[in-house]
């Protein structure tokens, strides 16, 4: 083949984070067949969807087999009923947002890495460690990503004190990934403030937002003007459990101006909607008795992060998260590397955790710790590293 290839793609690592991690468990397995690997490193989920989910997808694929309830291509944006469903939630938690401003998609990451299509090459902000979609997708683009650092100094939670008044597309996740951290009130009205003034634009990844319970903000248009500055990515991936079922939203909002009618023009013309049955099962999860049993599994995977600091406390290792999130992001005992630290887990006690440095420079000699294994499987787990750390 004589043409040319993007050369923005030898800016990124070979292989994927997780993807080297895998492949470590895999020979490690390999050698070993006789151990038992208790996986506490990606962050998927391990309990089923809940019968509420289950009953619409059943119903929902009843009408796909009958002629005059059969659907075929999905709107664009997504169904009214869900994007009316997603704006209820907003509701319920004090927010005004508009069903028009919703779009359905299949999950956050692909819209978070999609999202930069609308911009020419303009700076990024990123913080670090920083979950590797963010990064990467900016790197294939060929844009410059300027870093803010994390750590246990500022709580993994960067403001923007000191930073000049250049415009800039700004990635904040709370509760974050991999640190498990979250912004106040007042640490996301900085941002705001800081986007309002320089004229950035913030882009939002609250995942994770299910997991709080202490106050802090669930969105970040619960901060003043927050509209005219943000927008936000959202997904039931951890929510509900749709890590293999995929699906998510973003919202544009129109006090935006040009953003919004771009980001319809982009998905119009690149992506051809979630499907129904999907769809449906979306509503289901957002209903009050489908959210009821969604936070009946958070607040199993809650336990199990509660198991897993306590260890950390007892054994007086410095970690963050857990407690509004489903990670728990610690510092490697001894002045340990990342990698070492994993070896480690892997060789001497068949856990399988996240080294840090491979979410970015500041992530070098921390470790992240997932709550979403199974409740026998965590609780062996804290049992082996009780032994050995």
């Amino acid at each position: 083949m004589k043409l040319q290839l993007n050369d923005n793609f030898a800016r990124i690592k070979p292989s994927y984070l997780f993807s080297d991690v895998a492949k470590r468990v895999r020979a490690y397995s390999e050698a070993h067949p006789d151990k038992k690997i208790l996986r506490l490193g990606i962050g998927d989920v391990t309990l089923p969807l809940t019968p509420t989910v289950i009953r619409a997808m059943h119903k929902a694929t009843d009408e796909m087999a009958n002629a005059a309830t059969f659907r075929g291509y999905a709107p664009e944006y997504g169904y009214d009923f869900l994007r009316e469903a997603i704006a209820r939630h907003y509701e319920q938690l004090g927010i005004s947002v508009d069903a028009g401003d919703v779009f359905v998609s299949d999950g956050a990451k692909s819209d978070l890495g999609n999202f930069v299509d609308l911009f020419a090459d303009v700076p990024v902000l990123v913080p670090d460690p920083v979950y590797p979609v963010y990064v990467d997708s900016n790197l294939m683009a060929g844009r410059e990503i300027e870093y803010i650092e994390g750590n246990e100094a500022n709580g993994f939670l960067p403001s923007p004190a000191g930073l000049s008044d250049v415009p800039r597309l700004i990635y904040i996740c709370s509760p974050n990934n991999p640190t498990g951290a979250v912004y106040s009130k007042r640490g996301l009205t900085e941002w705001v403030e800081f986007a309002l003034r320089t004229g950035s634009l913030i882009l939002y990844d609250a995942a994770y937002e299910a997991f709080i319970a202490d106050g802090s903000p669930c969105s970040i248009y619960a901060i003043k003007g927050a509209v005219k500055c943000a927008v936000e990515f959202c997904s039931l991936s951890k929510t509900a459990g749709f890590t293999g079922t995929r699906c998510g939203w973003t919202v544009v909002p129109a006090a935006l101006g040009a953003v919004k009618p771009m980001w319809e023009r982009r998905q119009a013309t690149k992506f051809n909607g979630v499907p129904y049955v999907v769809q449906r099962a979306a509503e289901a999860a957002l209903s009050w008795e489908g959210t009821k049993e969604c936070m009946e599994n958070i607040a199993y995977y809650k336990e199990n992060a509660a198991r897993i600091a306590d260890l950390l406390t007892r054994k007086g290792i410095p970690f963050t998260g857990g407690t509004a999130s489903p990670y728990l992001w610690l510092k490697c005992p001894g002045g340990m590397g990342s990698w070492e630290f994993f070896d480690k887990l892997l060789n001497e006690a068949q856990v399988v955790g996240t080294p840090g440095a491979g979410f970015g420079r500041a992530g070098e000699g921390y470790f992240r710790l997932t709550a979403f294994g199974s409740r026998a499987a965590t609780r062996e787990a804290v049992e082996r590293l009780d032994k050995l750390l």
